[in-house]
């Protein structure tokens, strides 16, 4: 199961609204892909790369567009925590392990 925290739902919400104001279109279509490439985590919870900057085999992270998209594996349940521009360093960032 995929489970959204409040956190990386908030991140989703600022990327489509950043966008849509230059695009609605383009803004829901990367929040959708953005969405849809998640579904495929239940069946390959690692297949995303371990987050450098957290270095845990169990916080990992999946790239779209110029995103990262951040999860945690705990038993068997994925939990996304943040959507961020790939240009962000997470050193320092408190990025919410709100599955923890």
């Amino acid at each position: 199961m995929v489970v959204w925290t409040e956190s990386a739902k908030a991140d989703l919400r600022a990327i489509h609204d950043f966008i849509a104001h230059d695009s609605c279109y383009y803004a829901k279509k990367v929040t959708q892909d953005i969405r849809e490439k998640m579904d495929g985590l239940d069946e390959f919870q690692k297949m995303g790369r371990i987050v450098p900057e957290i270095n845990d085999d169990l916080v990992r992270e999946l790239s779209l567009y110029s995103y990262r998209i951040i999860y945690e594996i705990k038993d068997q349940t994925i939990f996304i925590l943040a959507v961020v521009h790939q240009r962000r360093n997470l050193k320092g960032d408190d990025v919410s392990r709100e599955a923890s």
